[in-house]
């Protein structure tokens, strides 16, 4: 299950099959000695990172000529340098006019600090959800950090839903059921997706017709100063340990703040009445993982943080498993989608 398992391994192996020999070696330095190394970055001595390379990218000409999906990049906020990756299910062209699909607004894992809209393992995800349930998918691209340490990832998102609401762009005119539409992320996404969806149920009228109904934090990334039972497990696990996510929140964090922060760790920082807006509006939200996750512990403990303070919420936690298996094998993902899909059409059929 840890050091050198079978796990590990195949994970090392899925992962490296997508870049090149050199660059798998960088990506896979010793995650206990080199942390950073481990992510291919490079600790500078004023605290900024070198990025060793480019995690590989699946571009948009790729899906030319495909069956079953239309796909393009769109800019948000060009200042910034931010955007997204819409995926169109071409059966929304077919059902035209009759029928739009619900809207997906998913915000992609790498720890704050690595990865975008394009990475390969990512894009392979976005095209399952988009033809396995199917969904108009919009994939988000934020600032990463450290050069961007959040709260600017979160900004950018909650710009980014603005964005869409304001959007002239024809897909998402024609195509996409903005009155049904839901926040997931993976990892790092799914905390984005949590105080995001927290930010955006405040300003739920700024918003329409934008209409979000759910909320989906899948493998969700939370942390805290204390190891919990599950990142104690993993401390010699050679593919995510809690060594590395150390690094990745040492580096996300604002300048000075601990694990402990309310990014982090939010369980530590409820406010009186913070969710209650959320209830109001008749959220759900889907909590999905893996209990041999390091993080399994902190996704869920904030469930039950969330069903305390009586916020609807639906657990899909399964046995085994590790952090990002979802990503890295393709029953799984297919199974995912599965259990979004069934989330999905309970709440916009009994909504």
């Amino acid at each position: 299950m840890y050091a050198g398992s079978k796990a590990d391994t195949k994970r090392q192996s899925k992962f490296s099959s997508l870049m090149a020999d050199p660059i798998a070696a960088i990506s896979f330095a010793d995650p206990h000695a080199d942390p950073y190394g481990h992510m291919g970055l490079v600790r500078n001595p004023d605290g900024s990172v070198t990025r060793q390379f480019e995690h590989p990218k699946t571009p948009v000409s790729s899906y030319d000529g495909s069956p079953i999906l239309l796909v393009k990049d769109v800019p948000i906020n060009q200042s910034k340098n931010t955007g997204a990756r819409i995926f169109l299910p071409k059966e929304a062209l077919e059902s035209f006019p009759g029928r739009k699909l619900p809207l997906l607004i998913y915000f992609h894992s790498g720890g704050f600090v690595i990865c975008s809209v394009a990475t390969t393992g990512f894009d392979d995800f976005h095209r399952a959800l988009a033809t396995e349930v199917p969904f108009v998918v919009v994939s988000i691209e934020h600032r990463l950090a450290p050069e961007h340490r959040l709260p600017a990832a979160y900004e950018d998102c909650l710009e980014a839903l603005h964005w869409i609401k304001n959007s002239q762009d024809e897909w998402l005119e024609k195509y996409a059921d903005l009155s049904n539409s839901f926040l997931m992320g993976s990892s790092s996404g799914g905390n984005i997706a949590y105080h995001v969806g927290l930010s955006a149920s405040s300003c739920v009228d700024d918003l329409k017709p934008l209409n979000i109904k759910g909320l989906i934090l899948h493998q969700a990334f939370f942390g805290g100063n204390k190891r919990t039972e599950s990142e104690l497990r993993a401390l010699n696990d050679t593919f995510i340990p809690p060594c590395v996510t150390d690094v990745l929140w040492e580096l996300s964090l604002p300048v000075g703040a601990d694990r402990d922060h309310e990014f982090s760790n939010p369980v530590l920082s409820i406010k009186p009445g913070q969710f209650d807006q959320i209830k109001a509006l008749g959220w759900k939200i889907l909590m999905a993982g893996y209990e041999n996750d390091a993080l399994f512990d902190r996704q869920f403990e904030i469930a039950k943080m969330l069903e305390g303070k009586g916020v609807p919420v639906v657990t899909n936690f399964v046995e085994g498993g590790y952090h990002g298996i979802d990503m890295f094998e393709s029953a799984k993902t297919k199974v995912l989608c599965e259990v979004v899909k069934e989330f999905i059409i309970s709440f916009v059929t009994t909504a």
